[in-house]
């Protein structure tokens, strides 16, 4: 599996895209806006899409899949159902935080701790990582040892959990015991700024190593 990471919206949220390198076929995850320049990628690089995946209802990450969705006919698929009031309030979100109109959406598939998603011959293992939202998911590859963990860790930081229904106490216990499960050498792509690995985070992250909180 081969990945690529285009920055969107004035967030600069990290739109990723994993592909089959034998089939070509593509997901986008978490296509917050710029649309036009996701799907130029796509074409530059001769891929098909296949669906779109979705961490989170937060409009940074999801503001500009209904409208990728409409493009091009493709499922979408995620995050866990306790973020469709996320998902429902898009317009609102639009509003509050002074972005371009993003549409509300229903996926055809609310995902599972569990679950897994498939495009080309690649499959990633969805984990239900509650905390900065509800219903946030994270895709796993585990031939790869990379996951796109959205929001929920950064290099150096984690998820805000002042947003309606985040809980502090439920992030941290969906990092050290989904994510830190993973292996120390998982890498992962988070929702905004570098990568990082796991045991980096689980070492130095000041919110995770005893230092804060």
């Amino acid at each position: 599996m081969r990945y690529a990471i285009i920055p969107v919206t004035p967030f600069e949220q990290n739109c990723t895209v994993f592909w089959c390198e034998k089939t070509r076929q593509a997901a986008v995850i978490d296509p917050g806006g710029d649309i036009e320049r996701v799907l130029d990628f796509l074409a530059a690089e001769k891929l098909t899409l296949a669906k779109i995946l979705v961490t989170h209802g937060h409009i940074d990450h999801a503001g500009g899949v209904a409208a990728l969705a409409a493009r091009t006919g493709v499922p979408i698929e995620g995050p866990q159902e306790e973020d469709r009031f996320w998902i429902q309030s898009m317009p609102q979100q639009s509003r509050m935080f002074g972005v371009a109109s993003a549409l509300s959406f229903e996926p055809d598939r609310w995902l599972h701790a569990g679950d897994k998603v498939g495009f080309g011959e690649v499959e990633l293992e969805v984990l239900h990582c509650p905390g900065h939202t509800p219903g946030h998911v994270v895709f796993f590859h585990a031939p790869s040892r990379l996951a796109q963990v959205g929001d929920v860790l950064f290099q150096g930081s984690i998820g805000r959990t002042d947003f309606p229904r985040g809980d502090y106490d439920t992030l941290i216990r969906s990092i050290k015991e989904r994510l830190f499960a993973l292996g120390d050498d998982v890498e992962f792509i988070c929702g905004h700024g570098p990568m990082s690995t796991l045991g980096e985070e689980r070492r130095y992250n000041p919110f995770l190593s005893g230092r804060y909180g």
